[in-house]
C-alpha cells in the first residue's frame, strides 16, 4: 500500500499530477480542493494517498490532508460511489461543507455537485450520517480553511480561471476573513 509520496511535481493537468519520487513518476489523480493549492511545477510536493487495484489497472489518488483522505475512503465504501464520484464531490465541497451537510441533511448542497442527482444524495446523506466527525478537529476546520475556500468560489464564480485564482490566493495572509481576501486577491488581479 503507498501510503504518502513526497517528492517533486513535475506535471499538472487537472485532476491528474505526475510526481518524481527518487527517479520513479507518479501519475496521481487529485480533488481540485487538494489541485489548488499545489506548488508550482519543479517544486517539492507531499500528497497523503489511496492506492486501489483494480482489474483495468491500478489507481493512485492524492490528498492534501488526513481529512480529505477519510472522507474520500467514506464515499468509496458506499455503493454505487465510485472514486471519480467521490473525487467530484471532494471538488466541489470541501471536507466541513461535506460533514455540514451531512449533519443537517443538507440534499441541496450535495445535488450542485455535477454528476450527483437526487437519488444518490440521499444515499449520501444516510450513509454518511455521523461518519464524517472524525475527518474534522474537535472544533472543525480552522476558520482560514473555509475563509480560503470561499475566497476561491467567489473568484472562480466572478470569472477567473484556476490558475488566475490559486496565483491570486498564493499571498493571502493566514487567518485573513472571506472579504478582506477577496478585495486583495481582486485587487492583485487587477494588476496583472
Amino acid at each position: 500500500m503507498i501510503g504518502r509520496l513526497t517528492g517533486t511535481l513535475l506535471e499538472k493537468n487537472p485532476p491528474q499530477v505526475l510526481i518524481d519520487v527518487g527517479g520513479i513518476g507518479y501519475e496521481v489523480d487529485v480533488p481540485m480542493s487538494t489541485f489548488y493549492n499545489l506548488p508550482a511545477s519543479g517544486e517539492k510536493v507531499s500528497l497523503l494517498t489511496h492506492f486501489v487495484v483494480r482489474e483495468d489497472g491500478h489507481f493512485l489518488y492524492g490528498f492534501a490532508s488526513s481529512a480529505e483522505r477519510f472522507a474520500f475512503r467514506q464515499l468509496i465504501k458506499i455503493s454505487g460511489i465510485g472514486a471519480r464520484m467521490a473525487l467530484a464531490v471532494l471538488s466541489g465541497l470541501s471536507v466541513n461543507d461535506l460533514a455540514q451537510a451531512i449533519a443537517r441533511q443538507e440534499i441541496g448542497r450535495l445535488i450542485k455537485v455535477p454528476g450527483i442527482g437526487k437519488k444518490t444524495a440521499e444515499r449520501l446523506l444516510l450513509e454518511l450520517k455521523g461518519k464524517l466527525g472524525d475527518a474534522l478537529p474537535a472544533s472543525g476546520l480552522p476558520p482560514v480553511e473555509d475563509s480560503r475556500h470561499d475566497i476561491l468560489n467567489a473568484l472562480l464564480a466572478l470569472g477567473y480561471n484556476d490558475r488566475e485564482a490559486a496565483a491570486a490566493m498564493k499571498p493571502l495572509a493566514a487567518g485573513i476573513s472571506t472579504s478582506d481576501g477577496i478585495r486583495q486577491a481582486l485587487k492583485s488581479l487587477s494588476k496583472a
